[in-house]
């Protein structure tokens, strides 16, 4: 065999050995990793590139354009086993389902956006809504916007962006699509969870955007597959909220590994030996098993129902926001419970459970899965208008 020919049979293997990748390996490689993307503030495009590999980011990506228009159900429970292994790989991983947002472009747009192929990473900060400047045929964009997680791996950009035009839902704003190349990231992510999902604020500087660049987000999709007929806001809280059953079962997997074979500090009897240690560990166990199985069984519905041809109900959607909102606090719950079974081997800095319980919390402080959620169900309950923005 020639040099040139053993050269290309290298490349060969090589490119099949990709093909190969598989969630498995990726989440390996996370596990491994995941002190990196704290150092870093983000997940590096290597990372990213092993993501779109398994199929992360062709997730929601239409059939139409190659992609894989996955099921809700199948997703999220992708993410939630990443997020065993780290919560801000899975927070970033979790926009493999923002391409549901792009359904909403003209098909035109879309077709540019897929050219290159179905594995696009779209990222964007929406808030503060920055007023724009009408030019022709588009708008002329300026402003600063906050927590774009994921900025750093993107191959497209969306901010928020208000054109005055009347009938606009509020808490829907419409959100204009540009190049990592027209946007300046201002890294300035520096929190005490989540560190490595690179949520830096978003600076756009005099850029033009076509008005076919432009969407309302959670506006009707222009792609008819049933995927797209699937709650978008309601499925943009579900993928942040189940970052929180993965981390909670990695608590729970720390504290099951905690519990024998190791010698206390104080020569007391190990945790195993001890009732109460047993007795809380089955109470957070039953806790997460039962929010976890509201949730999929809240999210399975919805889509048997839209497979089956039928319109999604407010009281659909209602419990899909509730169970994300719930399963994001009980798993922040079993995570803090976890902790304190660690006693006092849990308060180093390098105890797992310390990025666990910061993580966790991050997950249950966004404006998604907020408290006023429960309100916002407890109203489609007694058949009077919820919060706006709720449905």
């Amino acid at each position: 065999m020639s040099a040139s020919a053993a050269a290309v049979a290298i490349r060969d293997d090589l490119c099949n050995q990709d093909d190969a990748l598989t969630l498995d390996d990726v989440i390996a490689e996370i596990a491994q990793r995941r002190e990196e993307f704290d150092r870093l503030s983000h997940v590096p495009r290597d990372v990213i590139a092993k993501l779109k590999r398994a199929g992360i980011y062709r997730a929601a990506t239409p059939k139409r354009f190659g992609g894989d228009a996955r099921a809700p159900g199948e997703f999220l429970a992708m993410i939630e086993r990443i997020a065993v292994a780290d919560g801000s790989a899975a927070w970033v991983a979790s926009f493999g389902s923002a391409n549901l947002y792009l359904a909403a472009l003209p098909l035109a747009t879309q077709a540019a956006i897929y050219a290159d192929g179905p594995d696009q990473v779209f990222a964007g900060g929406l808030f503060p809504v920055q007023n724009v400047q009408p030019a022709d045929g588009g708008y002329r964009v300026n402003g600063t916007w906050k927590f774009a997680s994921g900025c750093k791996g993107a191959d497209w950009l969306g901010v928020g962006i208000g054109t005055g035009k009347p009938g606009e839902a509020p808490g829907k704003p419409r959100t204009a699509v540009f190049r990592p190349a027209q946007v300046e990231i201002v890294e300035n992510w520096n929190v005490v969870g989540m560190q490595g999902t690179g949520s830096h604020d978003l600076r756009v500087t005099d850029q033009f955007v076509a008005e076919d660049w432009t969407f309302v987000r959670g506006g009707a999709s222009t792609v008819d597959e049933p995927l797209y007929r699937y709650p978008t806001i309601a499925y943009a809280a579900q993928v942040l909220a189940v970052v929180n059953l993965g981390l909670a079962r990695a608590a729970l997997d720390v504290a099951n590994h905690m519990a024998g074979g190791r010698k206390t500090t104080t020569g007391a009897p190990q945790l195993a030996d001890r009732a109460y240690y047993r007795i809380e560990l089955a109470k957070a166990e039953a806790q997460l098993r039962s929010a976890r199985a509201f949730f999929y069984e809240s999210t399975d519905s919805v889509w048997q129902s839209i497979i089956a041809g039928n319109e999604v109900t407010p009281e659909q959607v209602s419990l899909l926001r509730l169970s994300a909102t719930q399963i994001a606090r009980e798993g922040a719950d079993v995570v803090n419970r976890a902790y304190r079974l660690g006693g006092t081997m849990a308060i180093y800095r390098t105890h797992p459970l310390q990025r666990l319980m910061r993580d966790a919390m991050v997950v249950t402080q966004h404006a998604f899965l907020g408290e006023g959620n429960y309100d916002g169900a407890g109203a489609v309950f007694v058949g009077v208008p919820p919060i706006p923005g709720y449905l």
